[in-house]
C-alpha cells in the first residue's frame, strides 16, 4: 500500500479517538467500518443526486412502484437513494441527527440496506447517540474527501483494507475467524493465476470469501496479466459482519456486492448449477458440521455424484472433504475451453480423523 492510502486510513481511523471510553477498541471497526462506506457511497452518488431525485418523483406521481431498474441506470452504480439528505446536510443539524440519519439510510436501494442490516447498523447508531456521539462521528465523517475524482476506487480499496487489519490487530478473537494474512493471499493467487496475457472474461468463486482479499487479490493479478480482461468475483460468506465487510468492498468499488452472498456454502449452495475459471479459498478447516448435517446428508444419499458429496463424508468433527468436493462441483467442465483452476495449497483432512466413503 502507498503512503497516500496509509495517511487516508489513519486519518479516518482517527475517528477512533471520538469513541475511546464508551466504546472498546476492539469495537472501534463496528462504527468506523458501516461510515466509511456510506461516507464513499453518498459522494459516489453525489453527481447524480439531484437526477435521481428528480426521476424518482416522476415515477412515483406516475404510480410507477418499481423503480429499481430506472434508478441504478440513472446512478449508473448497482445502488442509489431517495433521500434528500447527505452527509453535509446531516452535520448541520446536531439535534435531529439520529432521526434524519435513519431517515437518509432509509432511502438507499436494498443492496446497501442488506449490508447495513449485516452491520448492525441501527444499533450502532442508538448505541452513538445514547453516549452523545452520533453528531460528532457524522461531523468528522463530513469533512473527509472520498470522492471517486479524488480517491480512485483502488485506493479506496486499499484504504478500506487496512482499516480492516487495524480492527482486526485489536480483535485478536474474531481476526481469526475471516482474516487470512496478506503475504498467504499473495503466495496462493501467484499459484493460481498464471502469466495470462489473453485472460478475456474470467470468473473467479470464493466459497468462504471473509473479507473478500483473496477474491480482489485475484481480479488484480488478472488485470495486471491483461489490462484489457473482464473479471467477476463471486463469493460467499456466513459471518454476518464479515460479509458485511466483503459487500462493503465491492460496494465502494461499484461493482460485484450483489455476487457476494450470505450464507454457509456446504448447506446454501449461493450459486447453485455455476462452475468458474478460478477457485480459491481458505475455508475453516477443522470445524465439525454436525450442525448442517441433516442438509448434506440428504444431499449425499439422494443426488450422489449427480450433487455435491458424491465422494463420500468425513467425520462430523472436520468438514474439509466437504468443502473440497464443493469446490470441485464448481470447476468449469473440461471442454470449456478456459480451464479451471483450484488453489494449490487446498488439504483434504488435517489429521482429525479419517474420510468416510460411501
Amino acid at each position: 500500500m502507498n503512503s497516500e492510502a496509509k495517511d487516508l486510513s489513519a486519518l479516518v481511523w482517527s475517528v477512533a479517538d471520538l469513541l475511546r471510553g464508551d466504546y472498546r477498541q476492539s469495537e472501534y471497526g463496528r462504527v468506523i467500518e458501516p461510515f466509511t462506506l456510506l461516507r464513499r457511497l453518498d459522494l459516489m452518488l453525489q453527481p447524480t443526486k439531484e437526477e435521481v431525485l428528480t426521476r424518482f418523483g416522476q415515477l412515483d406521481a406516475e404510480g410507477v412502484a418499481d423503480v429499481d431498474a430506472v434508478l441504478r441506470e440513472t446512478t449508473g452504480l448497482p445502488f442509489y437513494n431517495t433521500s434528500r439528505l447527505s452527509f453535509q446536510s446531516l452535520a448541520t443539524d446536531p439535534v435531529n441527527v439520529a432521526r434524519n440519519l435513519r431517515y437518509y439510510l432509509a432511502g438507499y436501494s436494498a443492496l446497501v440496506a442488506d449490508v447495513l442490516e449485516a452491520y448492525d447498523f441501527d444499533r450502532q447508531i442508538r448505541r452513538l447517540d445514547e453516549a452523545r456521539l452520533l453528531y460528532p462521528v457524522v461531523s468528522r465523517f463530513a469533512e473527509f474527501d472520498l470522492r471517486p475524482q479524488t480517491v480512485s476506487d483502488h485506493r479506496m480499496g486499499a484504504v478500506f483494507e487496512e482499516l480492516v487489519h487495524a480492527f482486526a490487530e485489536t480483535n485478536y478473537d474474531a481476526a481469526g475467524e475471516y482474516f487470512t494474512p496478506r503475504d498467504v493471499v499473495r503466495v496462493m493467487v501467484d499459484l493460481l493465476v498464471p502469466q495470462d496475457q489473453d485472460a478475456g472474461g474470467r470468473t473467479v468463486y470464493d466459497p468462504a470469501c471473509g473479507i473478500g482479499g483473496a477474491l480482489l487479490e485475484a481480479c488484480r493479478q488478472i488485470e495486471i496479466n491483461d489490462p484489457s480482461a473482464t473479471v467477476e468475483v463471486f463469493g460467499q460468506e456466513l459471518n454476518a459482519q464479515t460479509y458485511a465487510i466483503c459487500r462493503s468492498n465491492m460496494l465502494m468499488k461499484g461493482d460485484g456486492a450483489d455476487r457476494i452472498v450470505h450464507g454457509n456454502s456446504l448447506s446454501q449452495d449461493g450459486f447453485p448449477g455455476a462452475t468458474f475459471d478460478y477457485l480459491i479459498s481458505a475455508p475453516p478447516f477443522g470445524m465439525g458440521w454436525k450442525n448442517i448435517q441433516d442438509i448434506v446428508k440428504d444431499e449425499a444419499f439422494r443426488l450422489g455424484f449427480t450433487g455435491r458429496f458424491g465422494a463420500g463424508l468425513p467425520r462430523i468433527n472436520d468438514g474439509s472433504l466437504l468443502f473440497l468436493q464443493h469446490m470441485i462441483s464448481k470447476m468449469k467442465p473440461p471442454e470449456d475451453k478456459r480451464k479451471p483452476r483450484r488453489d494449490p495449497l487446498q488439504r483434504i483432512t488435517t489429521g482429525r480423523g479419517r474420510p468416510r466413503f460411501g
